[in-house]
């Protein structure tokens, strides 16, 4: 993997993730250029839209994260993987429109997005880890990389269990690749189910001070 390309800083002061409102709210505004993505995910931050025209800048609290020395790997779990070809960047921008596919519920992940996340991957900082059944794209993750941390941002599966398998796979390559932090911003069941907890945001912010450390690359 080729080291990352690293953009021109942003021209925004982001807000700091302890302002964040109940909701994890900190903040309203700026942009989705390379840079501002970068430092929003050193800074603790991710966005997602707000009320669909804005950018939200986000800092739940609790804050979920898989444990890499913590995932559950269930033995129908382990069985079914056999079953999937796992590939890494091969469809980046797919797995982003899969996991933004306005049917889904909760689907929020529009053009914009999928614009700035490509241009991120492109510089070899955003990545996809794919499950493949007979040649067809049937589950995958999609995240940002910069030394220690991966931040997930969305999965989805169109089989049973493709995007567990991709869970797994995505802590396989951090283990082998000296990952140390696994965000997935929020504590769901689904998570819970492949070993999630969550943390605090004090605590988060600590690790993730220690994983990004200076200077931060993909890894």
């Amino acid at each position: 993997m080729m080291p990352p390309v690293e953009p021109p800083a942003t021209a925004w002061r982001l807000p700091a993730p302890t302002e964040a409102d109940e909701h994890g709210l900190a903040g309203i505004g700026a942009d989705l250029e390379p840079g501002t993505l970068l430092a929003a995910y050193r800074h603790g931050l991710f966005p997602m839209p707000f009320r669909k025209r804005q950018i939200g800048w986000w800092s739940p609290d609790p804050r979920g994260i898989l444990p890499l020395d913590g995932l559950i790997v269930s033995r129908s779990l382990r069985a079914s993987r056999r079953g999937f070809e796992i590939r890494m960047d091969t469809e980046f921008t797919g797995v982003m429109r899969r996991c933004g596919d306005p049917t889904r519920p909760h689907g929020w992940i529009n053009d914009e997005f999928i614009t700035a996340y490509t241009r991120l991957h492109e510089l070899g900082w955003a990545h996809s880890v794919e499950t493949w059944r007979d040649g067809r794209l049937v589950g995958g993750l999609y995240g940002v990389r910069i030394g220690g941390l991966f931040a997930g941002e969305s999965k989805f599966h169109s089989v049973t269990d493709a995007s567990k398998v991709a869970v797994v796979a995505t802590v396989e390559w951090l283990l082998a690749t000296g990952g140390q932090l696994f965000d997935v911003q929020w504590r769901t069941d689904h998570l819970a189910s492949l070993g999630a907890v969550a943390i605090s945001r004090v605590d988060y912010l600590r690790r993730l001070a220690t994983a990004i450390g200076p200077p931060a690359t993909s890894g």
